[in-house]
């Protein structure tokens, strides 16, 4: 699946292609209910399949000091895409220029001109142009007066409420990854970097992967049953501690998993760490012994859950 830009054009082979266009962070099943008409669309029509979305995302963007908020990066996003159809994504880089255009001018620059889309397909609550000017019956509006389709798809409803990234969040913020992955339909997964550590993990007999969160969301703080998916593709059971670490100074945010079975090196490597179930708060313990006992009692229970 190829990844484009508005800095490098759209390939002729890309263009004339039906567009699903949104945020798409996380890419729950209200988004995959967009993506999926797009796709289905242009490919009965023998035409490409692009899902465009926004980086940084437009409330980075106008709120560059708001708490982190990110359920997917790119990279993710891009592979998601890709299994569900689509041929080709294409990232607005949302800056200055692109925040002062029109819904209008965003329409005819970006949409027809750039793109050159024979139609477009959005979720019911899309916004666009400066100060969010334009809805879904502007879209409609502007396609038929520049020359293409537009489409809405109503929302997804799961469980007595509308699926949203809005819920999603909440789940995440108060330890309930099961109910989260309902909506997105699969555990919500952290990709980054593996990096050195002070070795406190190894001391106590639990190596452990340890990632920076960067600018994903903040779920609870604790320790979770989670399965990690390394870069030669192995996916790992595991235990993890999300938080800072109470035990040891000086505080550092960090996701730190033990994959069980594994004795081999992931510094520098990319690793996806999905977030299973949540066990427990972090805690502060009398001792390293004690601690040490506490994390065989929480590697027992993550794999006990795991092999459910």
């Amino acid at each position: 699946m190829e990844r484009l830009d508005s800095g490098s054009g759209v390939p002729a082979a890309y263009r004339g292609g039906i567009v699903a266009l949104g945020n798409f962070d996380g890419f729950h099943l209200g988004h995959q209910a967009v993506v999926g008409r797009a796709v289905a669309h242009a490919h009965a029509g023998g035409r490409p399949a692009i899902v465009a979305t926004f980086d940084p995302h437009p409330r980075r963007f106008f709120q560059p000091d708001a708490e982190p908020f990110r359920l997917t990066t790119l990279d993710q996003r891009q592979r998601l895409f890709a299994e569900a159809g689509a041929d080709a994504m294409f990232v607005f880089r949302f800056d200055t220029a692109l925040a002062g255009l029109g819904a209008g001018a965003f329409a005819e620059a970006q949409l027809v001109r750039l793109l050159g889309a024979a139609g477009v397909v959005t979720g019911n609550d899309f916004t666009f142009g400066k100060g969010r000017e334009g809805d879904v019956a502007t879209l409609a509006a502007l396609g038929a007066q520049l020359g293409f389709s537009a489409e809405v798809v109503p929302p997804v409803t799961l469980e007595g409420g509308t699926v949203s990234s809005t819920r999603i969040r909440a789940h995440l913020r108060e330890g309930r990854p099961r109910e989260a992955a309902a909506l997105l339909t699969r555990p919500f997964a952290i990709e980054a970097v593996v990096e050195g550590g002070d070795r406190r993990g190894r001391e106590l007999g639990y190596p452990t992967a340890n990632m920076a969160l960067a600018n994903y969301l903040r779920p609870a703080y604790g320790i979770y049953a989670v399965r990690g998916r390394l870069a030669d593709g192995r996916v790992l059971g595991g235990v993890a501690n999300l938080g800072v670490r109470p035990m040891f100074d000086p505080p550092r945010e960090l996701l730190e998993s033990h994959f069980f079975d594994f004795s081999g090196d992931l510094y520098g490597q990319t690793v996806e760490v999905s977030l299973v179930e949540y066990l427990r708060p972090e805690a502060k313990f009398d001792s390293l012994e004690a601690l040490k006992a506490q994390i065989g009692t929480d590697a027992a229970r993550a794999r006990e859950l795991l092999a459910r």
